[in-house]
């Protein structure tokens, strides 16, 4: 799989790490779309390149990490065609996959340790999509509130 990770200032520690486990323990191909630095930026753009990236199918999955992993769930939610989920422990990063095809999977770096963080993106690319016919209504009903949203202002 490909996984595209971005992060901001807040966030680009955890991002490293989350970099280097992807990659070597679990080996997966990743591409990292910033920030580069502990340098203050704004997490907004980080969101919508692996938001983007992702809904293009230029990457199976994207990670985000910023402060408390909010900010970047919120604008990664902003992109049509990405379902994105801010998980702090393992269950919910499962059970969005399983759910609700979460495709972006936003972390708090400044909340989170090291090894929970690793076991979030552990079970979140590890789990499949419930197809069963409840979770798939679901999921379309939540698709046509994203179609709808600007026929209904």
């Amino acid at each position: 799989m490909k996984i595209i990770l971005g992060s901001d200032h807040a966030g680009y520690e955890m991002k490293e790490v989350v970099r280097q486990f992807v990659a070597s323990e679990l080996g997966h191909e990743v591409e990292d779309a910033g920030t580069h630095s502990q340098e203050s930026c704004d997490f907004p753009r980080y969101a919508q390149r692996v938001g983007r990236a992702v809904v293009r199918g230029e990457a199976d999955f994207g990670i985000l990490v910023c402060g408390t992993g909010i900010g970047m769930c919120i604008a990664a939610n902003k992109i049509p065609g990405v379902a994105a989920a801010h998980c702090c422990d393992s269950y919910s990063a499962r059970m969005t996959r399983l759910h609700n095809a979460a495709n972006v999977l936003c972390l708090g770096g400044r909340i989170l340790g090291v090894e929970i963080a690793r076991d979030i993106v552990r079970n979140f690319l590890a789990a499949p999509v419930d197809d069963g016919e409840r979770y798939a209504r679901r999921r379309e009903q939540v698709r046509s509130i994203e179609r709808n949203a600007e026929a209904e202002l």
